[in-house]
């Protein structure tokens, strides 16, 4: 491909590619090559796929695309036939061979691989009629299941580096600041600051101007970003480079984790061909404006989310955060007024620039404009990416999209905002999700985790569990997070141990309060969320741990033991034969014993037995 090298060449060629779309191939086979569906073998999928088109000379009229992630992370290998939408979930190397002669080539359907909604036992045949997918807004996230990440062509046929184009001929720097002020856009990296005032106050500090991309995600259970980058690398890149035209910026970085592997591989091809089709480096389609990205791999410390960490780590610095009264906007990466936002923001401003800023900001709510990505994990039926307009309800996407949770299990809580968010619980399920509303519950935005849990979850461990991570991730410079958290991880540690005692509770509280206040960046003020959330919605579980040495989910071990009511007992001896220990013995048909000397209190009896014939006591 020769460089465009001006609008009018890009415009002529965004309307040749999509004219080959339209008239080209019949079929589109798109098959997920994300991390997730990779790890199920997607690999084996595309390799039986293509040896099967090539036996039945088929290659000429089915195009075959391994596409980012499609969101619905639980039913890997995804792939999805155009142009009807045809959903396959789950799909083997051996179950190739029918999809080819029934769905390609005959347009029937394999029956037995149509997409089955636990919740209705409905079968459904399209993608979009999926409650998972038809209850999203899928503004960012759309794209990944029908580009090619390592073709910048795919990125071009659907519009892209149109807002770049317009940002370079048809706007001043002020009118794009203007427009992103005016969509509503806040930093979905955690913080939720409005996006064009960050620009626009970077703009106006004097000296080497650096635009930053933070795609140092470091949330347990959280894959957004990571997913973007795998999926839609250029979406990403167009949003920094608007973002240097509007605040005069020459050079920017990607910050990105180094396990993340395939977002740095797909990110790396997209960058080397956006520099081959002149939409990177020096005089960007002929305007006279330079600009150009470098990838920064990070460690994999998650205080480097931090803006002031991170640019000390991109820096070559131990990555440790500095007081917040410097802002980075004036003093940032090489002493440089520094413009950083995470991936999934860059990502709407492409959108913003195409649609306008009226469009934009008509989704959402009054203070949180836009759609957010969230990663739903945990005890819930349908795992993966969920992206819907801010204010949707809790129980709209655990419930609605999510399918709810699994083996007819109680709702207990939702964690959101990674680590240092709150434990949201049942009586806040009509909670719109925002910045704001998150908030006044006591938990975060975070940049989107959202981890669900059942009646079988001990929230003292929950608890329990955050801390330990931070405990490990603080940088260990400043001693209230340093030291306070340390010390509330060990009465917790007590607490489920059996050792708790009174005034614990009060103890982790003013802790929790000392560390708020006196902390030097977000990872310390944040870090007690975890545990005065639980402690302000699940007191009774903190009492009984302390105060009658029990937990009543039967998760911390030296408080519950494992019992067989036989009243309830059949004699299946199905919990005989699973048990690792043999410490449960019976005739069949009669009621069994569970030896307690032998038992480790694994639960796979508890999960095995049909008839609640395993009772925590």
């Amino acid at each position: 491909m020769a460089i465009l090298s001006n609008r009018e060449s890009l415009e002529k060629f965004q309307d040749k590619l999509k004219s080959a779309q339209s008239h080209g191939k019949k079929k589109l086979v798109s098959l997920c090559a994300g991390s997730g569906c990779g790890a199920y073998g997607t690999a084996k999928v595309h390799q039986a796929l293509m040896e099967e088109l090539t036996r039945q000379n088929l290659t000429e009229e089915v195009e075959v695309k391994l596409t980012g992630c499609h969101g619905f992370c639980e039913k890997g290998p995804i792939m999805v036939i155009h142009p009807q939408g045809i959903f396959y979930p789950q799909v083997k190397p051996e179950h190739v061979s029918e999809i080819v002669e029934k769905t390609i080539k005959n347009n029937e359907l394999v029956q037995s691989l149509i997409f089955k909604d636990p919740a209705s036992k409905a079968k459904i045949t399209l993608e979009h009629d999926i409650p998972f997918y038809k209850l999203q807004q899928r503004i960012i996230f759309g794209n990944n299941g029908l580009i090619d990440p390592t073709s910048i062509d795919d990125y071009i046929a659907v519009g892209g580096y149109g807002a770049m184009a317009k940002s370079l001929f048809d706007m001043t720097p002020e009118k794009i600041i203007a427009e992103i002020k005016k969509s509503g856009l806040r930093g979905r990296g955690g913080g939720g600051f409005p996006t064009g005032i960050k620009w626009d106050t970077c703009r106006k500090h004097h000296g080497t101007r650096y635009i930053i991309c933070n795609a140092d995600e470091g949330d347990p259970g959280a894959y957004m970003d990571r997913s973007l980058l795998e999926g839609n690398p250029h979406s990403v890149i167009e949003g920094m480079i608007v973002g240097a035209i509007a605040i005069g910026s020459h050079e920017g970085y990607v910050y990105v984790r180094h396990e993340y592997p395939l977002a740095v591989t797909n990110l790396t091809i997209a960058l080397d061909k956006a520099r081959e089709y002149g939409l990177l480096g020096k005089n960007i389609l002929g305007s006279g404006f330079d600009f150009d990205i470098h990838i920064s791999r990070g460690g994999g410390a998650f205080v480097c989310g931090e803006s002031t960490a991170l640019m000390a780590s991109l820096e070559g610095s131990p990555g440790r955060p500095r007081a917040k009264y410097v802002h980075t906007v004036e003093k940032g990466f090489k002493e440089g007024p520094s413009n950083l936002n995470n991936v999934e923001t860059w990502a709407n401003v492409p959108i913003i620039i195409n649609k306008g800023a009226d469009w934009y900001a008509a989704i959402g709510t009054k203070h949180s404009k836009g759609t957010k990505i969230f990663s739903l994990v945990g005890k819930v039926v349908n795992t993966g990416l969920v992206e819907v307009p801010m204010g949707t309800s809790l129980r709209t996407i655990i419930f609605d999209i999510g399918g709810g949770i699994p083996k007819k299990k109680k709702f207990k809580a939702v964690q959101t905002g990674g680590p240092s968010g709150g434990c949201i619980p049942e009586r806040f399920l009509d909670l719109g999700v925002d910045f704001d509303e998150l908030s006044k519950v006591g938990s975060i935005m975070g940049s989107g985790g959202m981890i669900v849990m059942d009646q079988d979850t001990c929230m003292v461990d929950v608890a329990r569990y955050f801390l330990d991570f931070l405990k490990e991730e603080s940088c260990g410079q400043c001693n209230p997070c340093r030291e306070g958290i340390k010390q509330m991880f060990e009465i917790l540690t007590s607490i489920c141990q059996g050792n708790g005692k009174e005034g614990d509770i009060e103890l982790l509280e003013e802790l929790g309060s000392m560390i708020q206040k006196f902390s030097l960046c977000g990872l310390g003020t944040s870090a007690p969320n975890p545990v005065l959330t639980t402690l302000l919605y699940f007191r009774d579980e903190y009492e009984a741990h302390i105060r009658d040495k029990k937990c009543p989910a039967g998760v911390c071990k030296p408080l519950f033991h494992y019992e067989i009511d036989a009243e309830a007992c059949t004699g299946c001896q199905s919990c005989a034969r699973k048990c690792p220990q043999e410490a449960i013995a019976g005739e069949k048909k009669q009621p069994h014993q569970l030896d307690q000397t032998k038992c480790i209190k694994c639960g796979i009896c508890y999960e095995a037995c049909k008839f609640d014939a395993i009772v925590i006591r």
